[in-house]
């Protein structure tokens, strides 16, 4: 059942430390895509289930799963994604190397799944999405606040200077 998004308070409540990285990593990319984002949780046998959904045309950009005191990002490589990740292996930290070695291929891609509690893999993460899809943001609106992009409770100078 998709509901709004839960109030960015709540958010930072529950992520803690690692809510930086949340605001850093949300920041980017709603500064570099236009993508639609479908909150989801409190699903029946999932008592803790808070996901938000990042995609377009019904392909997933990147999947965020909060937890209490982290959350995860998980961001599918199809074929196409993994020669061009092998291309660009060495750019990459040794976390997310890792990650790729030790995930098997499957019919729809890797599954990369990274536990975030603070802002060390953002910009490795942004890179993988760059992968994956490139920035479809043209042109900054002046006032993200209007377009619905800055509901994590920030200003569009908040996000600017964080990403920044």
């Amino acid at each position: 059942m998709d509901r709004p998004t839960k109030p960015y308070e709540e958010v930072k409540q529950m992520l803690g430390k690692s809510s930086t990285a949340w605001e850093k990593l949300l920041g980017k990319i709603r500064f570099h895509y236009v993508m639609d984002e479908d909150w989801r949780e409190g699903e029946p046998t999932h008592k803790n289930y808070n996901n938000l959904f990042i995609r377009r045309s019904g392909k997933s950009l990147i999947i965020f799963s909060l937890r209490e005191g982290y959350f995860i990002a998980c961001i599918v490589l199809g074929k196409d994604e993994q020669a061009k990740f092998e291309q660009e292996r060495e750019s990459f930290g040794k976390v997310v190397r890792n990650a790729f070695d030790s995930e098997e291929a499957l019919h729809d891609g890797k599954w990369l799944a990274f536990g975030i509690y603070d802002d060390k893999l953002v910009d490795d993460i942004m890179r993988l999405l760059r992968l994956k899809r490139k920035p479809n943001r043209k042109e900054l609106p002046q006032d993200l606040d209007y377009y619905g992009f800055m509901d994590i409770g920030m200003s569009h100078a908040d996000i600017t200077n964080l990403i920044m």
